[in-house]
């Protein structure tokens, strides 16, 4: 054989061996392994929607993606139903629940829905010129229902995708009755944000997530999305579950009867904080709203703040919007006994004017070259304050935090005054080490890769600040201390107020508003951003005389 043939050959077989040993070599190689699941609670399971742990292939999108699907659950609990569901849900766009429901209904399982106002009334049934007047972020929540209920792609909602795509249609079309929080012959109270489902008066299914496609499984227009980080609990016990199917029953009144015997809101009578024990686990469970008449201390972010100063070594928080000072202020007396705090807020709340991360991070905002009442930034700043790295379009929508890895707060109720004196909410405080493991890793996920401390946009924004208001010479309120970062401020209201931003004190400083109309504002402002003069026409107790001293005193 030629000798250059010889080599040839040689060179072929040598780059094949290596090729097959980088090969061997790869499939050596350790690959990245999801985390092991953790072991449950005996009576209260935990789930996640982003969690690395799991993965499963999403129904509308078809795509497999990590996490636990949070809808399944839902639809696997409400199968079991042998008698009853009841679902109080703020809203409810997702299939595959619908039809759960509706096949409970035609098994003659006695199904029974509450929404809130501003959700009650099907996609489909907006006509053009309606949804042309849609918010932006309405009208995104409209294009999801028509991504999802349009089955044949060809940008048209047949009669027959509408009945087997629009949830609310479907509860509608099966009988099953629905109402919402203009049943106390309201206008609507403040949010019904319960999210929670009562099977058979013993399961409950408790969750931080809406039942639809962005809350859940992800978004359309972004196929990477994993949808806003949520978590769910599935509590099987009847105790608890009495307590839930009592607050549901007080929201339902006589249901569809007519009588607006219904209580929304503050309406609902006062009741305590309860507490219930399931085996080693211990669970307090409270219903927002509290009247602003009664202690503080009684209320949901009480007893927020009451689990909060039981801290001896951490509290870890992953909050969609954290407003409510006073929390601020208990954590800030944990930070200096020494108690390590780590907060991570969603980035459309972070750095807002009322938002406690500021707080935490030793600086302030100003609205109108004026502090918020009672403001009070933190003398000792901390560090460990950020936002979650989430996919385009996905949101922070936890509301939990975690004491000393023993102690999980949770539930449907966000950390602000709002959520506490106004919407109807769950809070539950769960004593496990178990279950809080599971927050825990969730929160670590969340923390590995977040964005910490003021960004500089932030930091310029305080700067400028400063230099536009350093002329007005009366002092902040007394009662809001200020770190050295603090400038001088006046109550000089001649700038007009943002109604989406304002808070109470602020717009009871208009001339006709007092605190019931401030508090309608407030509530309004929660269920759609005012995005216009005529927006706040819509409010109750607004007429033409006020909007006319108003037109030049507001903006949105």
């Amino acid at each position: 054989m030629d000798i250059n043939l010889k080599r040839a050959i040689g060179r072929q077989v040598a780059t094949i061996l290596l090729a097959l040993t980088l090969a061997a070599c790869q499939r050596a190689r350790p690959q990245t392994q999801r985390p092991t699941p953790l072991p449950q609670d005996p009576f209260v399971k935990v789930y996640f929607n982003h969690a690395e742990s799991g993965s499963y292939r999403e129904p509308y999108r078809k795509q497999t993606r990590s996490g636990d699907d949070l809808e399944q659950l839902i639809v696997d609990a409400i199968a079991t139903a042998k008698s009853t569901v009841d679902v109080a849900v703020q809203e409810l766009r997702l299939p595959h629940i619908a039809k759960a429901l509706v096949d409970r209904k035609k098994a003659g399982v006695k199904v029974r829905v509450i929404l809130e106002n501003t959700y009650s009334r099907p996609w489909s049934k907006f006509t053009p010129d309606e949804v042309a007047k849609l918010p932006e972020r309405e009208r995104g929540r409209y294009n999801e229902f028509v991504k999802l209920a349009d089955q044949n792609g060809d940008n048209q909602l047949s009669k027959d995708e509408i009945d087997r795509g629009d949830a609310i249609v479907m509860l509608q079309n099966a009988g099953i009755p629905i109402i919402d929080d203009t049943a106390d012959g309201s206008k609507g109270s403040g949010l019904m944000h319960h999210k929670f489902v009562v099977v058979d008066d013993r399961t409950l299914i408790i969750t931080s997530a809406n039942f639809t496609t962005s809350d859940i499984h992800g978004d359309f227009i972004s196929p990477s999305s994993l949808g806003n980080a949520n978590n769910l609990l599935r509590i099987d016990n009847s105790e608890l579950a009495t307590l839930f199917t009592e607050e549901f029953n007080i929201l339902w009144g006589d249901g569809l009867g007519g009588n607006p015997d219904s209580k929304f809101g503050i309406k609902k009578p006062f009741r305590p904080v309860q507490q219930i024990t399931l085996g080693t686990t211990t669970i307090a469970v409270h219903f927002s709203p509290t009247s602003s008449t009664q202690p503080w201390e009684q209320s949901s972010n009480g007893l927020i703040g009451k689990t909060l100063n039981t801290a001896t070594q951490s509290v870890n928080m992953a909050l969609f919007v954290f407003s409510e000072q006073r929390l601020a202020n208990i954590l800030e007396t944990d930070n200096q006994r020494g108690v390590q705090i780590r907060a991570l807020i969603d980035a459309d709340f972070a750095y807002r004017s009322y938002s406690e991360a500021l707080d935490m991070m030793g600086v302030a905002l100003l609205n109108n070259c004026k502090y918020e009442v009672d403001n009070r930034p933190w003398q000792n700043p901390i560090t460990t304050v950020g936002i979650p790295q989430l996919k385009k379009g996905d949101l922070l929508h936890h509301k939990f935090g975690v004491v000393d890895k023993q102690i999980v707060i949770t539930g449907s109720h966000n950390w602000s005054a709002a959520a506490n004196t106004n919407n109807d909410e769950t809070v539950l405080v769960i004593q496990s080490t178990t279950v809080a493991a599971h927050f825990e890793r969730e929160f670590d996920r969340l923390y590995a890769d977040s964005i910490l401390g003021l960004p500089d946009g932030i930091k310029q924004k305080i700067k400028n600040q400063q230099q536009q208001c350093s002329q007005i010479k009366t002092a902040s309120p007394s009662s809001s201390p200020t770190s050295s970062a603090t400038p001088k401020v006046s109550e000089n209201i001649s700038q007009k107020v943002n109604l989406n931003t304002a808070s109470q004190q602020e717009l009871e400083a208009l001339p006709g508003v007092g605190p019931k109309l401030a508090q309608e504002i407030i509530q309004s402002r929660q269920k759609k951003p005012f995005t216009s003069l005529q927006d706040l026409d819509n409010v109750p107790g607004v007429g033409p005389s006020l909007l006319d001293k108003l037109k030049d005193r507001v903006t949105w």
